[in-house]
């Protein structure tokens, strides 16, 4: 590939890059600071812990409808815009006065998200089709590592603020969330523009796959991404809660949730290599023995959750990159890739909207963790169960 050629590529990798920085930020951003939050605005913070739900619900909710607005603006048009409402969420939700902006924001910005989660995906497997795992474990460990960062700017940039307890967290959160976004705007709209004129200039296209739903294989591929956005979302939920149940104190509860997304993005960046060759079949199904050795380690030796906290988190990490992967894979065309990866997240995120509360119920009736941790294990059973078929080599959308 001549250096004029290559280019092109450069520059689509780089405007993806950006706007994968924003997809995570502005949900992972709210739970440092909700304390502050919860002061300001008198929101009670069981009431206030339902922010990242509402997220989920509006993921499920609005995930189906991401394929045909994709389809009428463009693959381009379409994540451009939902990238400019994510921004527009951003700052209704840190406007001042009403503590009601709060809730509209966070609802615009599940909107936003959504779209970007359904077709960023069909993006990679229509601008990458040879680079497929590679580019997924790039792009899925840039949404772990830029949540991660945003989790822990979050308070300096609160304290920065001043005393004012309303401005810090509300300047908090408009910078973790959109800071990036003029830059991400800009060079997606460099990178799409040629797509978007393209789609002004052409008849819209017919924006319906509903065959999808009946599909098996998308079945397949939407229960393997329910089952490992469960066990993701209820460790991220509940890691620090153990660690201090556990005796360890409020500084290393909160490193043990930094290690574990650290280690999520070791596990992301791995995806490439192992859905090489006959990985590509093998680790969907075999990848859960490594959470199912660390729920374990929690059950048996619960003191050591420090150390148990990096298998989960590498689990967690490819588990996200091979569930995106296969939203690519087991589809022929951006198109299909575009309605799979619709259907099985709004099926995933519906079905993760439950595990949370699910678990913190189990343990709030047990009084202990055990109990609760085998809801896990049953998960990532499940995961390694669906795994061994969604990882054939078959296609939806296909007469079988």
């Amino acid at each position: 590939m001549s250096q004029r050629e290559r280019r092109p590529l450069v520059f689509a990798i780089v405007a993806l890059c950006l706007v994968a920085t924003l997809m995570r930020p502005a949900v992972t951003a709210v739970g440092p600071v909700i304390d502050r939050i919860s002061q300001d605005t008198g929101i009670p913070l069981a009431l206030l812990g339902s922010l990242p739900t509402i997220v989920l619900i509006t993921w499920a909710i609005v995930s189906p409808f991401a394929h045909g607005f994709g389809r009428r603006l463009g693959l381009g048009g379409a994540v451009l815009a939902a990238m400019g409402l994510l921004a527009v969420g951003a700052i209704v939700r840190s406007l001042p006065g009403s503590a009601a902006w709060l809730w509209i924001g966070t609802a615009i910005i599940g909107v936003a998200l959504a779209i970007g989660n359904v077709l960023l995906p069909a993006v990679i497997k229509r601008d990458f089709p040879l680079r497929v795992p590679m580019m997924m474990g790039v792009y899925s460990a840039i949404l772990g590592g830029a949540g991660a960062v945003a989790s822990g700017l979050a308070v300096p940039i609160a304290n920065a603020a001043g005393a004012d307890t309303g401005t810090g967290w509300r300047l908090s959160l408009l910078l973790t969330g959109a800071a990036v976004a003029p830059l991400a705007l800009l060079a997606w709209w460099l990178v799409s523009r040629h797509e978007m004129r393209a789609m002004r200039a052409a008849a819209p296209l017919p924006a319906s796959r509903l065959g999808i739903w009946r599909d098996p294989i998308a079945w397949q591929v939407a229960g393997y991404m329910g089952v490992q956005s469960t066990t993701f979302y209820v460790l991220v939920t509940w890691i620090a809660t153990m660690s201090l149940d556990a005796g360890r104190s409020d500084t290393l509860a909160g490193i043990d949730v930094m290690v574990y997304q650290v280690f999520s993005l070791v596990g992301s960046l791995t995806v490439a290599l192992a859905m090489r060759g006959r990985g590509a079949r093998l680790t969907p199904a075999a990848l859960p023995l490594l959470g199912i050795a660390g729920i374990a380690g929690l059950m048996l030796w619960p003191d050591a959750i420090g150390l148990w906290v990096v298998p989960l988190g590498v689990f967690s990490g490819m588990s996200l990159g091979v569930s995106l992967t296969l939203m690519a894979e087991r589809a022929r065309d951006h198109s299909a890739s575009s309605a799979l990866s619709g259907m099985s997240q709004a099926v995933g995120y519906a079905i993760a909207a439950v595990g949370p509360a699910l678990f913190g119920a189990v343990h709030a009736l047990t009084g202990s963790w055990t109990l609760a941790l085998v809801i896990l294990l049953v998960t990532m059973t499940l995961q390694g169960w669906i795994g061994v078929y969604a990882a054939r080599d078959r296609y939806v959308l296909e007469p079988r």
